[in-house]
């Protein structure tokens, strides 16, 4: 039975990761930060490590063939910024998989990250995977455009009364349910690849998004288009003004809004779907 390592097992695309490698007849280790309140996550052993402190992760790939980190912060907390996740902590990773039986290590990147290298969190990523492309260990960058979970920004607003976008809306992105981009990463990495750009089955402009999220709710579409403008002097001003667990975040909301957030497409999940579940689960 072949073994993979799932770093990141907790959030929104490990959870799924680990659910799919299973389904395939993988045997599953999830590495996880501490046990979450969510739950663990579906696996065949589960590992409490804390990636920054590489000690931690000592043996605990001596027998993996296979490591997929979609491990990575979006708010910074208890004191840890993007370079010591994004990158430090998945370079432990990397040096430890090179010393272990360890054949690949995927990876899950961003997509047009070439494009966004003045935002922290892309750049600590984008550092990230130079120095996996240079390390003596085949590899596979995974760049999604979006996460459906990423999507209810959308529908929050607009069960607010009105959703706000950037310019005329007319950017496009199609983003891809946690299991079909699951699906797609497995399929992936068994063909070899060294990376790959994923979507999902569907493509939108942020004007289709705001529309969805008002068809879901029943309620007249309140939209309201500001100036390009005013995303670029917010984007100048965040780093300066606001906290970094904010700035950060925020920073790549504004620059991803600002450009077509597209790839190949892959899946058959439906958004529409996406946001009903949110409505009737309140969330």
């Amino acid at each position: 039975m072949k073994r993979v390592l799932i770093a990141g097992a907790t959030g929104y695309l490990g959870r799924f990761l680990c659910q799919e490698y299973q389904t395939r007849g993988w045997h599953v280790t999830a590495l996880v930060r501490r046990s979450s309140r969510n739950g663990a996550p579906s696996a065949d052993r589960i590992i409490e490590a804390e990636a920054t402190w590489s000690e931690t992760l000592t043996g605990t790939m001596a027998d993996i063939d296979l490591v997929i980190s979609a491990l990575g912060i979006t708010r910074q907390a208890d004191g840890v910024g993007y370079w010591d996740v994004d990158y430090q902590a998945n370079v432990n990773l990397l040096e430890e998989a090179i010393r272990s039986p360890v054949t690949r290590f995927a990876y899950v990147h961003v997509l047009n990250a070439d494009r966004m290298d003045h935002v922290p969190l892309v750049a600590a990523k984008a550092a990230f995977v130079r120095r996996l492309q240079t390390a003596d260990l085949a590899s596979t960058v995974i760049a999604p455009t979006g996460y459906f979970s990423d999507m209810g920004d959308f529908l929050t607003m607009a069960q607010a009364g009105r959703v706000w976008l950037f310019g005329n809306g007319q950017y496009r992105i199609n983003p891809i349910h946690g299991a079909d981009l699951a699906a797609a990463i497995f399929d992936t990495i068994e063909r070899g690849s060294a990376g790959a750009d994923i979507g999902g089955p569907e493509t939108f402009t942020q004007n289709d998004l705001a529309r969805l999220c008002f068809d879901v709710l029943g309620s007249r579409p309140r939209i309201t288009h500001l100036p390009d403008v005013l995303r670029r002097c917010a984007l100048f001003l965040l780093p300066r003004l606001a906290p970094r667990r904010i700035a950060g975040p925020a920073q790549f909301f504004l620059s991803a809004a600002a450009m077509n957030m597209t790839a190949p497409a892959s899946g058959t999940r439906k958004l529409v779907d996406h946001f009903k579940s949110m409505t009737e689960h309140g969330e």
